[in-house]
């Protein structure tokens, strides 16, 4: 068979296939018609082998769930096939570039099949995930559907990994028969990708013994030294899936005639641990904050005695479990309050837009450690709250913080950012990078007994911590910097002002 009857016998099947329109809220709405593009038959060739024509249904693809987002991991379905859906309902957990999120999806129907299953990783945004009909349809009509019926999986942003010996011949390396053995080698092809889904290249590769693996279940393989060659797979036509691999009971592979010993030796001197979606995003944006931002930096040393006897005989009136509060509490409260006093700092540098913006509002961002990385959930509005509301809201939003639940409009837009590493007493002092667009962060140490004179003439007590604030230079002048430092001082070394 020629190249030209095969595109022949493309545009014949093309009359069943069906054509993909573009819809909101991840999905994309597709319902029997003909592709008459020509120009497409190259790319889709291989596609229209294993077509089939299926009932009018929406393809769910993964959504962008924050700003930076390419590529989620797909978590727990919260529904299964068969399901009705309703707007709003959460149809399956998203791990993205900052948390775990719900995928609140916002149209009705019935879901009819799910393409990736938990567990999934790296999955492009646009990428299809599941398929939804309208209410009534034949769900059993879609048994068999497979995301290259979708239309196939969109690229996820390419990372630098290992790659096993499967993988270091190309398509472009494949023998191509001989010019009498073609017409036949194509018709088998065919008969194959009709029979598997899967289209002529692929069905080749087969034939020729080449390892067909998914590619979580590769990705894991290369993570634990599994050789894939030895690994029995239980899939479509031997197809190894993730289950297999993590089936598998053999040692890790060491390479063609490595010595075992040396190898495992090698292993235990140090352990690779995989760069998350979270991590890679905030290496990004303070790389790009410490070398875009003109930092620089004002110290203080703030007596935190009066502050540490109001918290005190405040929590002491505080009915049983009623609230608790921490030092970094009312540190929230004083920098809500000192950036009313001196706004310049509560900016932001937007130059795509060509404006320094200065907000009315004091949002603060507090710097939370989890699990995954660095995470900085906001407090709205802390200087028209009460210290209670803002224990309450920073308890609250650590913990979600900690969980991988915020969502993005819990965690992106703040105007200032406290960190505090003051719970670790072996930490006096530290300078933090600016949260960007911010123009500031406050980097609090420890709090520590400090001798001073006291009015008799003899040395008194006193408990102060020192704070570090770095300045973006563009934003704030080292002036400004400076009397934001001293309306935070006077705050806090006399927090009764926290109540005017």
């Amino acid at each position: 068979m020629t190249v030209a009857s095969l595109f022949t016998r493309a545009a014949a099947r093309s009359a069943t296939k069906s054509t993909v329109g573009k819809s909101i809220l991840g999905s994309t709405v597709v319902t029997p018609s003909t592709i008459a593009r020509p120009q497409l038959y190259a790319s889709l060739l291989q596609r229209y082998y294993a077509s089939k024509s299926y009932p009018s249904h929406t393809l769910i693809t993964m959504p962008a769930l924050s700003p930076t987002m390419t590529a989620g991991n797909i978590g727990t379905w919260q529904k299964s096939v068969g399901d009705t859906i309703a707007p709003g309902d959460v149809l399956v957990e998203i791990e993205t570039d900052k948390a775990q999120m719900d995928f609140e999806y916002q149209e009705d129907g019935v879901l009819a099949k799910i393409l990736l299953e938990s567990g999934e990783k790296d999955v492009a945004v646009g990428s299809p995930i599941a398929v939804l009909v309208e209410e009534g349809e034949d769900i059993s009509a879609f048994s068999d559907f497979t995301v290259e019926d979708a239309g196939g999986a969109k690229s996820a942003p390419k990372k630098e990994e290992p790659k096993d010996k499967s993988e270091k011949e190309t398509p472009a390396q494949v023998e191509k028969p001989a010019e009498s053995e073609s017409s036949e080698g194509t018709e088998k092809a065919a008969s194959y990708a009709d029979q598997t889904g899967k289209g002529p290249l692929e069905s080749s590769l087969a034939r020729e013994g080449r390892i067909f693996v998914s590619p979580l279940a590769r990705r894991i393989a290369s993570e634990k030294g599994i050789p894939l060659e030895k690994v029995k797979g239980t899939g479509e036509n031997g197809r190894i899936t993730k289950a297999d691999v993590e089936a598998y009971k053999g040692g890790p592979s060491t390479g063609s005639g490595a010595p075992a010993a040396p190898a495992a030796a090698a292993q235990a001197a140090f352990t690779d641990i995989p760069l998350t979606g979270m991590r890679r995003t905030i290496a990004k944006r303070l790389a790009e904050s410490k070398n875009t931002n003109p930092h620089y930096y004002v110290s203080s040393q703030l007596s935190v005695s009066k502050l540490l006897k109001l918290r005190a005989a405040l929590n002491a009136s505080a009915k049983s479990g009623e609230y608790k509060l921490s030092v970094n509490d009312f540190l929230v409260k004083a920098v809500a309050s000192a950036l009313l006093k001196v706004p310049a700092v509560n900016s932001a540098w937007l130059e795509s837009e060509g404006v320094i913006r200065q907000y009315s509002a004091a949002d603060i961002s507090v710097a939370v450690a989890t699990p995954t990385g660095l995470m900085t959930p906001i407090v709205k509005g802390a200087s028209s709250r009460g210290l209670q509301s803002i224990s309450a809201e920073i308890k609250a939003l650590a913990q979600k913080a900690k969980d991988g639940k915020l969502k993005p409009e819990e965690y992106q837009g703040g105007t200032f950012t406290i960190s505090n590493l003051g719970m670790n007493d072996a930490v006096e002092r530290f300078t933090a990078i600016i949260n960007p667009p911010q123009a500031a962060i406050l980097a609090v140490g420890t709090t520590q007994k400090v001798a001073v004179p006291g009015e008799d003439g003899g040395i008194e007590w006193d408990d102060k911590c020192t704070v570090t604030a770095s300045f973006d230079h563009r934003v704030i002048d080292g002036a400004v910097g400076g009397e934001f430092m001293k309306a935070l001082k006077e705050i806090v070394e006399d927090p009764l002002k926290l109540l005017l």
